[in-house]
């Protein structure tokens, strides 16, 4: 299980990536570097390139949040593994408290040096 954990981890980082990637080459308000594929352009088209890489955003976003998921019930482990009533109820209770003392402590006064001639 732990493997595949592993697995699905790496998958999602370099989803991540490809991601980070494809969001830097779509045209944004401003002049985005998909305007530096000048030949791209021209043999697709501006739209079809903007649309293409529209829908590779949407693919990359859907396939880490599906791995995700798939990855946390990979893990093996849910709510109920965890059982903290025998810990709670074992607890050592003959643990003495501290005594705080009655009046407060009397404070003694710095010892004062003279100073050496």
């Amino acid at each position: 299980m732990n493997t595949l954990f592993t697995i699905l981890t790496v998958l999602i980082v370099i989803a991540a990536i490809l991601l980070i990637l494809v969001v830097l080459l779509q045209n944004g308000k401003g002049e985005g570097l998909a305007s530096n594929f000048v030949a791209g352009n021209q043999t697709l088209g501006v739209r079809q390139t903007a649309d293409i890489l529209e829908k590779f955003t949407w693919g990359l976003v859907t396939f880490i949040i599906v791995v995700a998921i798939i990855a946390s019930f990979a893990t093996g482990t849910n709510g109920s593994d965890i059982d903290l009533t025998d810990d709670i109820e074992n607890v050592n209770t003959n643990q003495q408290q501290p005594e705080f003392p009655a009046a407060p402590l009397p404070q003694e006064a710095p010892a004062t040096e003279t100073p050496a001639n």
